[in-house]
């Protein structure tokens, strides 16, 4: 009964964490905006008047538009989406360079974000153009510059889906680039291909979130579209060792650990800025790392459900187990051995006695065999010297003579001689 009643206040108590749990991941702080329209604003993000871990991570949520939009601090530059795993999803326009039949009709586009930088992994420069040298540039400490190619003298030699070099190619972006200028040069003013391909389009985009089509290359407001772009975001300058001297300022809160950025380094220039660290909730516990108690512990009893039907699930902190009943072993996992009835000892035991007992008397009765085989041998030697050490042999002689005439004598033992003494008169 005790074991029960305990078990039913821990079960009370985790209820009672997830329901907090959820509370405190819907509002990041206390008395602070979590949404703009449709995009949730986490902490470390928000909307300031303290609601948001330094001016970097503001967030400006304009409600004179329907819906209301989000934009990054006081730039123009929209949110599509903010991510705890330490990114954000904005868009921005596409770079041009236009042609017609006098020359270039029009140029643009630059792009700067000195807080966060542009994920090196999670986006593409994409340049369009049948006339196209597309480069990237800008600062990371030095000036770095990349870009790509793409060239095509008939519409039919592009192909839907392609971005290998004709009408379409892609680059790679470098590690901890935070702003970019587009530049454009062509061999013949796109002369040769004005009806097709007036324009070169470039533009960062997030990976996977562009499909070329061939109609993009005469598509003269191909500039006006807008695509997602991937951005990196960290706490503050330091490393986790450096962040965790400074616990009055240290970011990671309960239940988390400190992470330190693989995807951008300043190993090899000390010029540029420090990556900063991220939090993450530890293993079996979900929510807001950088709130306080905000990783609270998964229910993974209710929501994995990863027992089988017989055992019963515990939820720990962090962690569960299953339970098999009485009667049963085994580790009660559906992806595991699961609970099997146990092999009741019992049953074998008088088995067992039996098998004891026989082995036990046959190794008495082997003993008794050998001992007595042991005895008797000894008992004929005692005899046999005895039987020589009183004449035997000469004894022998003397019956062996009177054989040979015919006669006849008998040996008797003392047992025999006294039995005859007593019944003489």
């Amino acid at each position: 009964m005790g074991l029960d009643r305990t078990c039913k206040e821990f079960a009370l108590l985790s209820l009672k964490l997830t329901i907090i749990a959820t509370w405190v991941a819907a509002q990041p702080k206390p008395e602070c905006q979590s949404n703009c329209g449709d995009i949730s604003i986490p902490y470390p993000f928000g909307t300031g008047n303290g609601c948001n871990i330094s001016s970097n991570f503001f967030i400006r949520c304009d409600t004179t538009s329907n819906p209301p939009k989000t934009f990054l601090s006081s730039t123009d530059i929209e949110v599509l989406h903010i991510s705890l795993d330490g990114y954000l999803r904005i868009q921005q326009l596409v770079g041009f360079d236009c042609y017609n039949s006098l020359g270039r009709s029009s140029y643009g586009e630059s792009f700067s974000l000195l807080n966060f930088p542009i994920s090196n992994t999670r986006n593409k420069f994409t340049a369009i153009g049948c006339d196209t040298y597309a480069l990237i540039e800008g600062t990371l400490g030095h000036t770095y510059s990349t870009g790509c190619v793409t060239f095509c003298s008939d519409v039919e030699d592009v192909i839907n889906g392609s971005c290998s070099g004709i009408g379409c190619c892609q680059a790679a972006i470098p590690k901890g680039v935070r702003n970019y200028v587009l530049n454009f040069d062509t061999r013949r003013n796109h002369s040769n291909v004005l009806d097709f391909s007036p324009c070169s389009y470039g533009f960062v985009v997030e990976d996977g979130a562009y499909n070329f089509s061939v109609s993009d290359l005469s598509n003269v407001n191909f500039n006006t579209t807008k695509f997602p772009i991937i951005l990196d975001w960290t706490i503050g300058n330091q490393n986790c060792t450096e962040a965790k001297l400074d616990p009055k300022n240290y970011a990671c809160k309960e239940n988390s650990v400190c992470i330190d950025p693989e995807n951008y380094s300043c190993k090899e220039n000390t010029s540029c800025i420090n990556p900063g660290y991220l939090c993450k909730c530890l293993d079996g516990f979900q929510g807001n790392p950088y709130l306080s108690y905000g990783c609270q512990d998964i229910d993974e009893c209710g929501t994995l459900k990863p027992c089988n039907e017989t055992a019963t699930c515990y939820d720990v902190a962090g962690s569960y187990y299953c339970s098999c009943p009485e009667g049963f072993e085994g580790d009660g996992q559906k992806n595991g051995t699961g609970c099997s009835p146990k092999v009741k000892s019992h049953q074998s035991f008088p088995t067992l006695l039996v098998a004891l007992g026989i082995g036990i008397l046959f190794s008495l009765l082997c003993s008794s065999w050998v001992s007595l085989g042991l005895r008797q041998r000894k008992l004929n030697k005692l005899k046999q010297d005895y039987f020589q050490q009183n004449g035997g042999i000469l004894f022998r002689e003397h019956l062996s003579r009177y054989k040979e005439y015919g006669e006849t004598a008998k040996l008797f033992t003392i047992e025999e001689l006294k039995k005859s003494d007593k019944q003489l008169p």
